[in-house]
């Protein structure tokens, strides 16, 4: 018997998607090997294909209305903490960021506060598969449980790529440097409790305003796990290339290798965030077996 055929709506979605992935992999490609692309230019393309990732993804999963309030809430929240930090020192540490990130609303860039949106979602979307049974509602212990996963999913990615954006291409500048390659500690737990409270918002959200069951192929879910995958791919390119100058040295005065910096991106990438997808995908794999027994 012939397979009835898909949808035109899920068609597109999944021809969107796939056409998502793919310039965000070109363009991972292309950041990690010297080109004559502006260094600006190919920062945009990053953050917005991880943006429109977000929302494509988004809409077929939460509808156009709760991924604009996912957005909303990366908005506020990201930008109320990194112009606070900016200004005090509270919650990431002193920093200040540099023209490679473009036009700032107030102390902070524009595309800053979009790249929230593209990799907080698919974070949030990789902890609902960890966590389990992720076509339920978010309710109960999983309006804790799923941001709590899924904040430990976003640090993973700072971590593989916040000393290679501060300390190397010069996106920000951390003031008093930090053990972590220039970047310090405080970074990280502030990072933490910053996208904690975006996910703890959002699923407080969703159990207030649970919206009606929305069908998602499987492919959609491949998807996010495909897309997290990459980006870990793209900070592992890295560090196969040759850099100039080959030492940096951060605001502080310290010199760092930029070679142990995408050398220690790479780890990360590979036994952190590559572990989360893993566990992500293979969570994927045995809720699509039980489905079919």
């Amino acid at each position: 018997m012939n397979s009835p055929p898909a949808e035109p709506r899920t068609t597109g979605l999944a021809f969107a998607l796939g056409l998502i992935l793919a310039i965000y992999a070109g363009v991972r490609i292309v950041e990690s090997f010297p080109n004559h692309i502006a260094q600006s230019v190919v920062v945009a393309v990053d953050v917005l294909s991880a943006l429109a990732f977000a929302v494509v993804h988004g809409a077929l999963h939460y509808r156009v209305r709760g991924i604009l309030v996912f957005a909303g809430i990366c908005i506020v929240v990201g930008n109320i903490s990194e112009n606070l930090s900016v200004s005090t020192g509270f919650p990431f540490g002193h920093y200040y960021f540099e023209e490679l990130m473009g036009p700032k609303l107030f102390h902070v860039p524009v595309l800053l506060g979009l790249a929230y949106i593209g990799m907080a979602y698919v974070s949030w979307t990789l902890a609902r598969l960890i966590v389990g049974a992720p076509r339920m509602p978010v309710a109960g212990a999983r309006i804790v449980t799923v941001p709590l996963v899924a904040s430990f999913i976003m640090v993973a990615w700072d971590l593989a790529q916040d000393p290679v954006w501060g300390t190397v291409l010069h996106g920000w500048a951390w003031l008093d440097g930090g053990p972590w390659f220039g970047v310090p500690i405080s970074n990280y737990f502030g990072w933490y409790g910053n996208v904690f409270t975006i996910y703890l918002l959002f699923a407080l959200y969703l159990r207030a305003r649970p919206s009606p069951a929305v069908p998602a192929h499987q492919a959609s879910w491949n998807a996010a796990v495909l897309f997290y995958a990459l980006c870990a791919a793209g900070n592992m390119l890295q560090a196969l290339h040759h850099t100039v100058p080959e030492v940096v040295t951060d605001p502080a005065g310290k010199q760092w290798r930029v070679a142990d910096i995408t050398g220690a991106s790479a780890l990360i990438s590979i036994f952190v965030m590559g572990a989360f997808a893993a566990i992500a995908w293979i969570r994927l794999a045995e809720q699509q077996k039980s489905a079919t027994d």
